[in-house]
């Protein structure tokens, strides 16, 4: 288990390549999971799979090797993005559904 989701519901979702956690925080539901071991286009693949739980009160946690610079073109109209910085160039990324936008309108197909 990672050590970000230590307190954490693990599950299994369709489609994803690692483990998915859930948990609560302060009134807030995430679901979250860390590619930090996968390797490309892994990490994309499964931050698809994970927008697609994001709702107004649910919030997405990504723990990766490095900044999703694919990724974040292709869910910055929808989503909020905050970026934590951690050691060795890893990131963990907490993406929030914009007010009135929907997981819908996210294009879901994968860019190499």
């Amino acid at each position: 288990m990672s050590d970000f989701f230590k307190n954490a519901e693990q599950f299994n979702a369709e489609g994803a390549t690692v483990p998915f956690y859930r948990y609560s925080e302060g009134g807030v539901d995430f679901v979250g999971f860390d590619s930090r071991p996968c390797v490309p286009p892994e990490p994309m693949v499964n931050a698809l799979v994970a927008i697609k739980f994001a709702n107004q009160n649910t919030k997405i946690v990504m723990v990766n090797h490095k900044f999703p610079a694919g990724l974040i073109p292709k869910i910055q109209e929808q989503f909020d993005v905050e970026r934590e910085d951690l050691e060795g160039g890893e990131v963990k990324m907490t993406f929030s559904l914009k007010q009135g936008a929907d997981v819908k309108n996210v294009d879901t197909s994968l860019c190499h």
